[in-house]
């Protein structure tokens, strides 16, 4: 294979057949009938459902901190840290089922549940509706609905943190409706509406049964022109050229004085053209996001022009992969701001959303999010950020109760608020688990690498975590090795043991990790030397007799390989510790266990690690069966939004969220040293372009391929030498690459 590298100042040469370009949307020739089928805006913060329906419209508001008191908000991790020393005891004797007894006793206790705010209803009389069309625009984030004499916009500002929508209907009654599917019967409601700005303003108010806790949503109606009367509970507009409502909603405590929510209102519509305005001042922050990495594969246009409800009955279609790609990175980043995505992004249109609404720590959280540094959304590393940062302080205090030790653990299970270990029981001892902080930790080490500067609050932290284990890892084997007592590996167990054993996998990856980390990130520090022999000390990974790496590097634990989780190739994806280039000969035993993991329920997050985990091990094949699987086993619904399980079984982000990061990985690795192009290209995807892909010594790469060759465009924001290996994966295949901070090198990659 010949390869050539050339600085070069321009940017590339555009191939010669320059496909068109790829839909930066989706579109439905019907209104949705089912929540899960409402087209999605957000910013963060607010976030949106749109039906779209002519004549009863409805747009579902949600707020990432809308959680329902539920009691969680007062749990407290146990205090077993006396009986630590005996548990060890017990389990390094042989006793398996040891850890079923390390609990206090309580009963499985859930986070609290993220729910809808309310929807705003928007009535007429039934009217001509040919011509129906409506769309979402992943660029500026604004649904769009119309027939033949009404249209509707809506979108959620950055800029202004408000809901933004515009009808054009010559009649219209808007209400607010808290009444959504599940709603508890005790919820106590209140409502009013006054005239304001020549129209209205709505307020709803829920407070939550048995707490002081509460919510208030604000839609301020603002017509042009025409008449507005008040009829209780709404607002009814007629003969206005078109209407504008505001919408936002605030968590309070005890009574709000609206007051100043309403003047802020009020304040955004003072301009003329309001709507114009508000657009005007959200879309450059939303585009630039959005517009940084585009993926083209070279589709045929007129699969491009399907609605995405037809494109989902092509599977094997390039032009739904483009799709996928596009509202996986456009869902991402709405869902992103004051926090990452939740288990269902930023919505739901359910009171009993599934596992809580929370943020799964020990897998779904850190798949969702794992495109951002490379996918160029720091946006949602800084979400990510703010959810770690803000609950460390309740990290600490799992250590200390569940494990007597220093520094931090982080839960398996969270609502945004709460960090405290708490949720856990027989089944799911999840407050045994102590690789989570260095896992969520990781993502915010990447994002650091790719930016090419140390966040001194990922250092802070990585010491914590450090401390932890200098006070934990006090067991030895008969080698001298340090023993992780008790482990567990989420959410697995031993075929011929219980769930919290010894040495999981997942957990001496992570111990090895964070410490050697922590140590790079205090290189100056007499710690340092001490976290890097400590990480030497602990034992290497175990190869099993199925000639693959052991989820238990514990002699005489066997594997259960029909699982959803993939935890025990924590050191393949996401960390380097197991490479086919670095370390061969664990490779190939990774490798031999992700050949006999089974999908056990089909989650879409097994599918898609499986998928990221065999990109890491050049096997192109098996990350193309994976995402068969999902894609092609109906996963996704009619507003790209994604479920758990196939058959659109579980409204939930995963696999919505996750594939973006699975298609750059097939196209596109790296490590602070090495760039690998094409490792495991699909061979269902022959041509293409990945644009503005991120990699983690500070360049961007624009790759094209086709059958014949691939070119690639390396622009580094540093100096930096790396080694480059592409598609043939051999030792002969690596070359050194020298790059100079703002010089471009282009790659002529021969045939793969």
């Amino acid at each position: 294979m010949r390869r050539t590298s050339t600085p070069h100042s321009a940017g590339p040469t555009p191939p010669a057949s320059e496909p068109t370009a790829p839909v930066h949307g989706t579109w439905e020739p019907a209104p949705a009938t089912r929540w899960e089928d409402a087209f999605l805006s957000g910013n963060g913060r607010h976030g949106v459902m749109v039906f779209g329906d002519p004549n009863d419209d409805r747009v579902i508001v949600n707020h990432h901190a809308l959680v329902r008191p539920n009691g969680g908000e007062h749990a407290r991790p146990p205090a077993l840290a006396a009986e630590l020393p005996s548990l060890q005891d017990r389990l390094l004797a042989g006793e398996v089922t040891a850890a079923e007894r390390f609990t206090d006793g309580r009963e499985l206790q859930w986070v609290q549940p993220f729910h809808p705010a309310f929807q705003i209803r928007l009535r007429r009389p039934a009217a001509d509706t040919s011509g129906y069309r409506r769309s979402v625009d992943f660029t500026t984030g604004v649904t769009h609905a119309q027939c033949a004499d009404w249209s509707s916009r809506v979108f959620v500002s950055r800029a202004d943190d408000v809901i933004v929508q515009q009808v054009e209907a010559a009649d219209l009654v808007v209400t607010l409706d808290h009444r959504l599917p599940s709603a508890p019967a005790a919820l106590v409601v209140g409502q009013s509406i006054v005239r304001a700005c020549d129209g209205a303003l709505l307020t709803l108010r829920v407070r939550y049964p048995g707490s002081d806790r509460a919510y208030t949503g604000m839609t301020l109606v603002v017509p042009a022109g025409g008449r507005t009367a008040l009829v209780p509970p709404g607002a009814r507009v007629t003969g206005a050229a078109s209407v504008l409502l505001l919408t936002r909603v605030v968590r309070h405590t005890g009574e709000l004085d609206t007051a100043a929510h309403v003047d802020a209102l009020r304040d955004l519509v003072a301009e003329s053209g309001a709507y114009a305005h508000l657009l005007d001042r959200h879309t450059p922050l939303h585009r630039a996001a959005y517009d940084r990495v585009t993926l083209d594969l070279a589709a045929d246009p007129a699969e491009r022009a399907l609605p995405g409800s037809e494109l989902l009955d092509h599977p094997k279609s390039p032009a739904l992969l483009e799709r996928l790609f596009a509202a996986g990175r456009y869902h991402l980043l709405s869902a992103s701001g004051m926090l990452p995505p939740r288990l269902t992004g930023l919505w739901t249109g359910d009171w009993n959303t599934a596992w809580s609404g929370a943020f799964t720590t020990d897998a779904n959280l850190n798949l969702q999010t794992a495109s951002a540094a490379a996918a160029a959304l720091p946006e949602v590393t800084e979400a990510h950020a703010t959810l770690i940062h803000g609950q460390t302080a309740h990290w600490r205090d799992n250590a200390r109760a569940i494990f007597g030790t220093r520094g931090v653990v982080a839960p398996a299970h969270t609502d945004g608020e709460s960090g405290h270990i708490y949720h856990f029981n027989r089944e799911y001892p999840l407050h045994l688990w102590t690789a989570g902080a260095d896992w969520l930790l990781k993502p915010l080490v990447d994002h650091d690498e790719t930016r090419g500067d140390r966040d001194p609050r990922t250092a802070v932290v990585l010491a914590e975590v450090a401390r932890f284990y200098e006070d934990f890892l006090t067991r030895t084997d008969e080698n001298g090795h340090v023993v992780v007592v008790p482990s567990y590996s989420p959410e697995n167990r031993p075929a011929n043991a219980s769930w919290g054993t010894i040495n999981a996998a997942m957990d001496l990856s992570a111990a090895r990790h964070a410490l050697r980390t922590a140590a790079r990130y205090h290189p100056d520090t007499p710690d340092a030397d001490r976290w890097r022999a400590l990480a030497d000390r602990l034992p290497p990974h175990r190869i099993n007799e199925d000639g693959a790496l052991a989820e238990w590097a514990w002699p005489g634990l066997a594997d259960t390989y029909d699982h959803r989780h993939l935890s025990h190739l924590y050191g393949v994806w996401p960390l380097d510790e197991i490479t086919p280039y670095d370390t061969p000969d664990l490779s190939a035993a990774a490798h031999r266990a992700l050949e006999l993991r089974g999908a056990e329920n089909d989650s879409a997050h097994g599918h898609l690690h499986h998928a990221l985990i065999a990109a890491r091990l050049r096997d192109g094949d098996r990350v193309a069966h994976a995402l068969d699987q999902v894609v092609g086993g109906d996963f996704f619904h009619a507003s790209l939004m994604s479920a758990h399980y196939p058959n659109r079984d579980v409204y939930n982000a995963d696999a919505a969220h996750t594939l973006p990061a699975v298609l750059i990985e097939m196209l596109v690795q790296s490590t602070p040293d090495r760039l690998v192009l094409l490792p495991a290209l699909a061979p269902t995807l022959p041509e293409g372009r990945l644009r503005g892909v991120r990699t983690r010594f500070g360049a961007e790469v624009d790759l094209t391929w086709t059958r014949d060759g691939a070119t690639a465009v390396v622009k580094p924001s540093r100096t930096v030498r790396v080694e480059l290996r592409t598609s043939s994966g051999d030792d002969g295949d690596k070359q050194p690459l020298d790059l100079v901070a703002g010089e471009d090198h282009v790659l002529t990659l021969g045939a793969w």
